[in-house]
């Protein structure tokens, strides 16, 4: 070889060297990258995690705070609101009952016909009205005006055809006003504060049923209010009224909260308050318990730190449909800031609650061999482009710790309240229970859950059964029943109002 050929080799080969340098230098570092944010998502997925002795430890703590919350006001974070509902539907009522929905910017009108025989809803009138954006900051009569308006509307549209409704002599109306209230009696309760949007002082410390009745006088409209609720009250009396064996009611959708009914001698702070059958419902308020065994992250606490109500709701912030895609989105943020495996941080990404939780099912339960779902939302939602394929399951187990541990501790909190009414095999925790946890003293316990969360999101139902099972035993948890439940608000108002009639007491 000459010394020409010689130096052009040696040339070449230099470059050849600087190559392969640079190609392992980026593969060293894109390794050093992809460490980086698996570290971030093993951190996550460590905090969150929820084996036996925790799920465990957060039964035990939700019975003792409702305990705490019935001892005496303010016992507990849990406000455990007494409803002084008394009387659940039993499948006898009859008749023609009616009820208004009112729980944000819509309200509903219904009519539901009852036959006399259990889950014999023979039929029912649904009508949607918008509330007009003006009235939620006006006046509490011109609210009211308005509603009793649309009510009687809805009355007037009974035609001489429809014998067995336009012959209806006395009608009464359940009231379901989900707001926060101070119930006095079944039929009476104070609102304390306006939320989602409402801001009519005037009626803030005014009776949430007078402000009702009057405006149905002032229409003319011959019609009584005889039972306020709210959504988590009125589903548990639709699943009594399907099976009696219905004990409570969980609502998990964008929102959460419970109620159950308690033995009246467990309410040490209605002591004075009659309850005629020996029992009443607690709207247990749940969003708002909170545990130090509740397995909280640094993405848990700065969104927290951000909400409108800072250490408040901090259950619900770990388990609602309204927060599980925002805790999802800071992960991914925190990666992006670790690791530019997702690009350049989009303008969208930083943008807080722009993750919906839908959104984040969607990418959850993407079964495409490409992912190309967890692709479209990305690219589309948080505007991050051309996300490779590894990258597209770490976002899908992502949402897969989010949503397991949000379930895992939902199921947890409806063990609590069966264990606080002795109805998981445990014996509960007031005195003179057996605590024999073999199947034969076991009975039969029914939940009626309703809400998006749990009926449309696939993984998040499972996760919560499978919890169930785990935390009770194959055994044990074959006497509990998860019962989905549609339209409570507006159906088990209605029933509340049959199981409250006048006429229904008189037979």
């Amino acid at each position: 070889m000459g010394k020409v050929g010689f130096t052009v080799a040696a040339a070449a080969a230099v470059v050849t060297c600087a190559v392969a340098v640079t190609v392992v230098s980026k593969r060293v570092k894109s390794r050093r990258k992809w460490r980086k944010v698996v570290g971030v998502l093993r951190e996550f997925e460590e905090i969150c995690g929820t084996p036996l002795s925790r799920l465990k430890q957060i039964v035990d703590a939700m019975a003792v705070e409702m305990h705490a919350g019935l001892a005496s006001e303010g016992g507990s974070k849990l406000k455990m609101l007494l409803t002084f509902v008394d009387k659940l539907p039993t499948g006898s009522e009859r008749g023609v009952y009616y009820a208004l929905d009112l729980g944000g910017t819509n309200f509903r009108v219904l009519r539901v016909q009852l036959g006399g025989r259990r889950s014999s809803i023979v039929r029912q009138d649904v009508e949607r009205k918008p509330i007009p954006e003006h009235l939620m900051t006006s006046s509490s009569e011109e609210l009211f005006d308005f509603i009793a308006k649309s009510l009687k509307e809805f009355v007037e549209k009974e035609t001489d055809e429809d014998s067995s409704v336009s012959s209806v002599k006395k009608r009464e109306l359940g009231f379901t006003f989900s707001f926060p209230v101070k119930q006095t009696s079944v039929s009476s309760g104070i609102l304390m504060k306006w939320t989602k949007g409402f801001s009519i002082r005037d009626m803030v410390g005014k009776d949430v049923c007078d402000c009702l009745q009057q405006a149905l006088s002032r229409q003319g409209l011959d019609m009584h209010v005889v039972s306020l609720v709210n959504d988590t009250v009125g589903t548990l009396a639709l699943g009594h009224y399907n099976d009696e064996d219905t004990v409570a009611a969980v609502i998990i959708g964008t929102g959460t909260n419970a109620c159950y009914y308690e033995r009246a001698d467990a309410i040490i702070k209605s002591q004075g308050f009659p309850s005629s059958t020996g029992f009443m419902v607690v709207n247990m308020e749940w969003g708002n318990f909170w545990s130090s065994h509740l397995p909280r992250t640094i993405y848990d606490i700065e969104l927290d730190a951000d909400s409108p109500n800072p250490n408040d709701q901090g259950f619900e912030k770990m388990i609602s449909g309204m927060y599980l895609g925002e805790i999802a989105r800071r992960v991914i943020l925190r990666m992006s800031q670790e690791s530019d495996i997702f690009g350049p941080i989009s303008s969208s990404l930083v943008k807080p609650f722009i993750l919906r939780t839908p959104l984040m099912s969607t990418m959850h339960e993407d079964d495409t061999p490409d992912l190309r779902e967890v692709a479209r939302i990305l690219e589309e939602v948080l505007e991050i482009q051309d996300v490779p394929h590894k990258v597209r399951k770490l976002v899908v187990n992502i949402c897969d710790v989010v949503t397991r541990r949000a379930a895992r501790l939902a199921a947890a909190g409806i063990i609590g309240i069966l264990k606080k009414i002795g109805r998981d095999g445990s014996g509960g925790i007031a005195g003179g229970r057996s605590k024999d946890t073999s199947s034969s003293k076991m009975r039969r316990a029914v939940v009626a859950v309703e809400g998006g969360l749990y009926s449309n999101y696939r993984m998040f139902r499972e996760y919560l059964n499978e919890a169930v099972t785990e935390i009770l035993g194959e055994e044990l948890s074959s006497f509990v029943e998860l019962m989905v439940t549609e339209d409570g608000s507006g159906i088990g108002a209605a029933l509340l109002a049959a199981s409250y009639s006048s006429e229904m007491e008189d037979t």
